[in-house]
């Protein structure tokens, strides 16, 4: 497959996904708006709307578009998997060094992957992150789309919630959950390059990835291992700040509970928990189109994560000062009133209680 044909065929599908994202959505969100302003005042009224919204057309088509592109910009005859395969020797030599060095990461073989991680093809990827040694890179190349209208901005969005978490504070030691390819690590270690970051996650592609990212930046405050969130190998009372990105809608609500209780377990008394993933959803209309993309996307669990009763969760578990904070990915972004679609991005924030 030639390069230029790939990127020719990879831009249509992002700017299918922009015209997905701007204008038909400002359609079926004013076809919305007409359906519910046609039924007469009740409690019912936001569900009898979204009864009849599914059984719209132009609806179904949005429906239907949300699914294909994004199998298209995998598995298709441009997709991001058949393109990167036919260059697998050369992607070997850049993820794999070829010598043990500080930057290596720590795998684990004989770890043992959840269920629930090999079962599923999160985001249509096929085989998800674990199962081929360049799922990485096929990663790294697909996240640019995940917020469409940032194009090759992407990183502003983890730029932003390390500023966030950066405002008045200061921290040694942070550990990043489900770090991937180090796409929400590296900003901490840019910001904090005093401290030491853990980075942790199931996929050892991801994590030969990130650490040849960190190699060639030369950031040496960067550690990376494999390892699940929900039982760590970290001591007691180790790390200042925990955090993830775009992880707890990714696994069961069991396991967002057991990765609750390892971070409350390896912060230091009055160290913080911070979590950016999608939560505060505004309205029955936007709970529709999240719940469809759930399905869509291949993401099981993102429902559960939106339904959980995290204020109460997390106080049952200890920790104090919890915040739940709706999160605005771009400077453009308006989480209250936005004219094109996007996730319902959450800051799940607390602290565990100072001795």
């Amino acid at each position: 497959m030639e390069t230029r044909e790939f990127e020719a065929a990879q831009e249509f599908l992002l700017a299918a996904k922009n015209y997905w994202t701007t204008t038909m959505y400002r359609t079926i969100k004013a076809t919305y708006a007409e359906l519910e302003a046609g039924l007469k005042e009740s409690s019912e009224r936001p569900t009898k709307a979204t009864e009849a919204l599914q059984k719209n057309t132009l609806y179904r088509y949005f429906a239907w578009l949300e699914r294909h592109l994004q199998r298209m910009k995998y598995s298709g005859r441009y997709g991001l998997v058949p393109f990167h395969s036919e260059r697998r020797s050369d992607l070997l030599k850049d993820i794999i060094a070829k010598h043990q060095d500080k930057f290596s990461p720590e795998l684990q073989p004989d770890l043992a992957l959840p269920n629930y991680y090999k079962n599923t093809d999160i985001h249509q990827h096929p085989g998800d992150l674990w199962s081929d040694e360049i799922a990485g890179v096929v990663y790294e190349f697909g996240a640019r789309s995940t917020t469409p209208l940032l194009g090759n901005s992407h990183d502003d969005l983890h730029s932003r919630f390390t500023s966030l978490l950066a405002d008045g504070s200061s921290y040694d030691q942070i550990l990043d959950m489900g770090c991937g390819f180090g796409k929400s690590t590296m900003p901490f270690v840019q910001r904090f390059p005093s401290a030491h970051i853990e980075g942790i996650d199931l996929s050892a592609p991801c994590l030969l990835l990130g650490a040849q990212r960190a190699r060639q930046a030369k950031h040496k405050n960067v550690h990376y291992e494999q390892m699940n969130a929900e039982q760590t190998s970290y001591e007691d009372e180790s790390f200042d700040l925990v955090t993830s990105t775009m992880l707890l809608h990714e696994i069961p609500t069991k396991a967002i509970k057991n990765l609750f209780d390892e971070a409350f377990r390896v912060l230091r008394p009055g160290g913080r928990m911070a979590h950016l993933d999608f939560h505060v959803i505004p309205d029955e209309f936007h709970r529709l189109l999240h719940y469809g993309h759930s399905v869509r996307n291949n993401e099981p669990f993102m429902r559960g994560l939106a339904e959980l009763d995290l204020k109460k969760v997390l106080s049952e578990k200890g920790f104090e000062n919890v915040e739940l904070s709706q999160f605005a990915e771009s400077e453009n972004a308006h989480p209250k009133a936005n004219d094109a679609w996007r996730f319902p991005w959450t800051v799940i924030s607390a602290t565990k209680p100072a001795d």
